[in-house]
């Protein structure tokens, strides 16, 4: 199985009129956010392949076309709201949800943003990350269940607390996905957030059961 993930910066081989030479094959598309719309309606009509995305920390002027807030302004419950999508190309917008991939039966989950630093848009503090992973368990028990797994794939825009993250408040990775790590078991949590300036840089950080990658730009994740 082959997944292409994207984030943070334009791969110039993938918006190429040779994307489908280069990635047709893959079997999904994932984002970690802080890419405009444009880009995704790009590879989804380009590929025509199962697309799950979050928002990160920029490009967030179209996150009212996904999400309503059913509280205060500055509410951290962002919910998925089908009725307002609009921009015309298939994918989910997979943030605070924990999913199932029909075409390969994968269990995804997603949880954007970046630590609050601003008060900027989509961005919450350790205490609302817990929250809204806490927002999940009834779903995640459930595939326990009925799979034998809590998940394979956790999306997050914000790295793991030590694992790639910054030193300044912006960059700083969220303590609660270590938890959700041990607690849970996913296969992978790909992340984006921090660039990377040599792509060439190891991506992937093993922590307990997990994979941790950060796919910056992009990167062919390849599950047996």
């Amino acid at each position: 199985m082959k997944i292409l993930c994207v984030s943070d910066e334009k791969d110039p081989l993938v918006y190429s009129n040779n994307v489908v030479e280069r990635y047709g094959e893959v079997d999904m598309v994932i984002s970690a956010g802080d890419l405009p719309l444009k880009y995704y309606e790009f590879i989804v009509s380009s590929l025509n392949k199962p697309f799950y995305f979050v928002f990160g920390n920029h490009h967030v002027e179209d996150l009212h076309k996904f999400s309503k807030r059913c509280c205060a302004e500055d509410s951290l419950d962002i919910r998925f709201d089908r009725s307002r999508l609009g921009w015309g190309v298939g994918g989910d917008f997979i943030d605070g949800l924990v999913l199932r991939d029909t075409s390969t039966g994968l269990l995804l989950a997603g949880l954007g943003g970046s630590m609050r630093y601003n008060r900027g848009d989509h961005q919450f503090t350790e205490f609302e990350m817990y929250l809204r992973i806490f927002r999940m368990v009834p779903k995640l028990l459930y595939n326990r269940l009925r799979f034998g797994r809590y998940l394979d794939i956790l999306i997050a825009h914000a790295p793991p607390r030590g694992i790639g993250d910054g030193d300044d408040k912006c960059h700083t990775g969220f303590k609660a996905f270590l938890w959700f790590m041990r607690t849970f078991k996913p296969a992978y949590l790909v992340h984006g957030h921090v660039h990377l300036f040599d792509l060439n840089s190891p991506r992937i950080t093993r922590y307990h059961e997990t994979d941790v990658i950060n796919i910056y730009s992009s990167y062919l994740l390849e599950k047996d």
